[in-house]
């Protein structure tokens, strides 16, 4: 099979999860989200698009509710053994069958936790979960029971994490290469994940992001390219994956000369990113790590440009993001531990001025200081 975590692993995995759930007082967990199937078990799909639930009981029996193309992918990719189908039809009520497994199992009048925060449950089948289930068992919000197991990583992991963040480093040198005046944007995406490709790795959870002009002003995809003009600026945010691991970067380049406002902009968010990444130490909080950039950014003038959240965790995420549980924002309790995996970015857009200013990287926490996944240089890159 190919598995990509040993099958020791994965059953430490799924043994740490059954006494999460025995001390939340919970019979079993419905889950939804693909990146928990995945962190369990192995299994590998985007299926999950569909109605589909993998259960896992207090006592690790595991079974797998889904349809019939993602039969032979859960025989190879997991080690879930009990595979049950639901056909497709006018009349199919997936959440039925699923019922029919949960009284097969004894869970009628249990307590089950299910994760409701997953882009696999939609409103419309949560809404079929419930009724199907209603009176039959009591249901209980357990969205993050093993999202925050995932968040510190094993050795396995971290050695994954560092392979996507050389992928992102072959990503940004790909970038590089052809970066500058008449520089087609289609042409330097299609390069980064060419690179990414060649070097063994994945797609990743979400689109990679470009812009120039006013649009490197721009945080998210739009479709639509553009070639650079003589004078331009440039803002590209990117991951390497690997294994569904993801090491993020941003960066924002300039083309034909770098005004003085802009200059001093990424030199606050150098300051800014260094000073986040000094403060990502166990005993630390996520809310600590944010107040850094705050800080930085306000004490230079910049609080109108910046944003309320500087980054957040990293690990295995399927599409539609690779964003994980938790954020770095204000406030955030979340205390830091060695193994956990942070994607910082200090963005500065001046809309004013129709300036942008973005630097980021991948940091993984160590018992000190922090490790930066990527090797490539914080310098601002002008072409």
């Amino acid at each position: 099979m190919p598995l990509h975590f040993s099958e020791a692993e994965l059953a430490a995995r799924r043994a740490a999860t059954c006494r999460a759930l025995t001390e939340a007082g919970l019979d079993g967990l419905l889950m939804f989200r693909q990146e928990s199937m995945f962190y369990l078990t192995g299994y590998d799909t985007f299926g999950y698009v569909f109605f589909q639930c993998l259960y896992l009981s207090a006592d690790g029996e595991l079974v797998l509710l889904t349809r019939a193309p993602d039969l032979r992918q859960a025989e190879q990719t997991s080690v879930v053994e009990d595979i049950r189908i639901w056909v497709d039809a006018p009349d199919a009520r997936p959440a039925l069958e699923l019922k029919a497994i949960l009284e097969e199992k004894g869970c009628k009048g249990g307590r089950l936790g299910v994760e409701y925060e997953a882009y696999g449950l939609t409103g419309r089948n949560c809404k079929r979960l419930e009724a199907a289930l209603e009176g039959f068992c009591t249901l209980e919000d357990a969205s993050l029971l093993v999202s925050r197991q995932r968040v510190v990583k094993s050795p396995a992991e971290i050695d994954y994490a560092r392979t996507a963040g050389r992928l992102a480093d072959a990503a940004w040198d790909a970038a590089l290469g052809l970066a500058g005046p008449g520089a087609d944007e289609g042409a330097i995406l299609a390069a980064m994940q060419g690179a990414i490709f060649a070097g063994g790795g994945d797609y990743p959870g979400n689109e990679f992001i470009i812009g120039s002009g006013p649009q490197a002003l721009l945080c998210r995809y739009y479709t639509g390219r553009r070639a650079l003009d003589p004078k331009d600026q440039l803002t590209l945010e990117w991951a390497g994956a690997y294994r569904h691991y993801h090491a993020a970067m941003m960066r924002t380049l300039t083309v034909g000369g770098t005004p003085p406002r802009q200059r001093e902009m990424h030199q606050v968010a150098r300051d800014a990113l260094l000073a986040v990444e000094e403060r990502l130490r166990p005993g630390g909080t996520v809310g600590a790590a944010f107040d850094a950039h705050a800080e930085v950014l306000d004490r230079a003038g910049y609080r109108a440009h910046r944003m309320n959240a500087c980054g957040y965790s990293l690990g295995t995420t399927f599409s539609p993001n690779w964003m994980d549980w938790p954020m770095l924002y204000r406030g955030n309790p979340v205390v830091l531990e060695p193994g956990m995996v942070f994607f910082v970015h200090i963005i500065i857009f001046d809309s004013e001025q129709g300036l942008a200013m973005s630097l980021g990287r991948t940091s993984l926490v160590t018992e000190g200081a922090a490790e930066p996944l990527s090797a490539a240089p914080l310098d601002l890159v002008e072409r």
